[in-house]
């Protein structure tokens, strides 16, 4: 499949949770990727507090927007088109991405289009595998989301499976925060598991049966459990491995048997937790004995940013869609022209 993109240079924007970002990206080349994060902001409360995390956007959104501007060598001037995240996320933090989308947009007079943060995320692959397979099956695994979705093509979406409760990277974050260990929670068990025995601790998987669907919510009550049996002598490296294992292992196995299922050719692993080094060596080795294509983004194209926004739009833009600039912001919305 040929992916058609908007001509020049596409501005994007993401302010979805915590990290604020913009992009340039011409012809399905990514030109600068600037993201700021508030890691450390929210590192004090153990996770992201909507209210701090609009007004850490609003200080930084221009100074990333000229920044990245700077970085791609693109005068504003020469900006042809702009796409902005508006939903889902905190309602505070997308309306500072999207207010700014909107008025460059209005300033400039350019074409504007919303752009869902899960397309992004799903078509983020696009930037370093621009020949990726149409259709495939896609694993998205972020603080806030686990679905497993068939990508029929850009813009064409299926659901397979999600969570039932809490998220992939809520698990991690929950868990490292039992351990002691801070935030962002999957990095830091991931650090922590570097030493551990995978083995030393059981931990539940969620869902039985042949199901497509997730569960991590006993998961997280059984590490608050083994945290409080174990004390002082909880062994927290072999915790974490266990803990990652756990969750790897279950990512995994739906992976493999929804691209089995519906009979893919290739898989793929997007969202921040897609950074995890264990669930992407996981995933290729299941991928190599099932004979399937995985594919997964660089690392800084993993997390929330700006770049994957500025993708997804310049396909929408190329398509001749485009978004009234009276559009709101929205903290829940299926994937588009999605059954699911």
């Amino acid at each position: 499949m040929t992916i058609s993109h908007y001509p020049g240079p596409v501005l994007g924007i993401e302010t979805s949770c915590d990290e604020t970002s913009a992009a340039l990206v011409e012809s399905g080349r990514v030109l600068s990727n600037i993201v700021s994060s508030q890691t450390d902001l929210h590192a004090q409360w153990g996770g992201v507090v909507p209210e701090a995390a609009a007004r850490a956007h609003v200080e930084a959104i221009l100074p990333v927007l000229v920044s990245a501007l700077a970085a791609a060598g693109v005068a504003k001037e020469d900006v042809r088109a702009v796409a902005a995240t508006n939903r889902p996320g905190l309602v505070g933090a997308l309306s500072v991405g999207l207010t700014a989308a909107k008025t460059f947009a209005h300033v400039r007079g350019l074409p504007f289009v919303a752009v869902h943060h899960l397309e992004g995320h799903l078509l983020s692959v696009l930037a370093d595998h621009p020949d990726a397979p149409f259709p495939h099956v896609a694993l998205v695994v972020s603080g806030g989301h686990t679905e497993l979705v068939e990508v029929v093509a850009p813009g064409a979406y299926r659901l397979l499976g999600q969570t039932l409760d809490d998220a992939a990277g809520e698990a991690f974050d929950k868990s490292a925060r039992l351990l002691g260990l801070g935030y962002p929670g999957g990095r830091a068990i991931q650090e922590a598991a570097r030493a551990g025995d995978p083995g030393r601790y059981p931990l539940p998987r969620g869902l039985s049966g042949d199901t497509l669907d997730f569960s991590f919510s006993g998961l997280k009550t059984a590490v608050l459990r083994l945290v409080e049996r174990e004390g002082e002598a909880l062994r927290t490296a072999d915790a974490a491995a266990s803990i990652q294992e756990a969750i790897v292992g279950v990512l995994a196995d739906r992976a493999a048997r929804a691209a089995e299922r519906f009979e893919a050719t290739c898989l793929t692993l997007v969202g921040g937790v897609a950074a995890n080094e264990a669930l992407r060596e996981r995933l290729k080795g299941r991928c190599e004995r099932l004979g399937l294509r995985f594919l997964t983004p660089s690392f800084d194209l993993c997390t929330d940013n700006a770049a994957m926004i500025a993708l997804a739009g310049s396909i929408r833009l190329a398509r001749g869609e485009r978004t009234s600039l009276d559009v709101d912001v929205f903290s829940n919305a299926p994937l588009p022209d999605s059954d699911g």
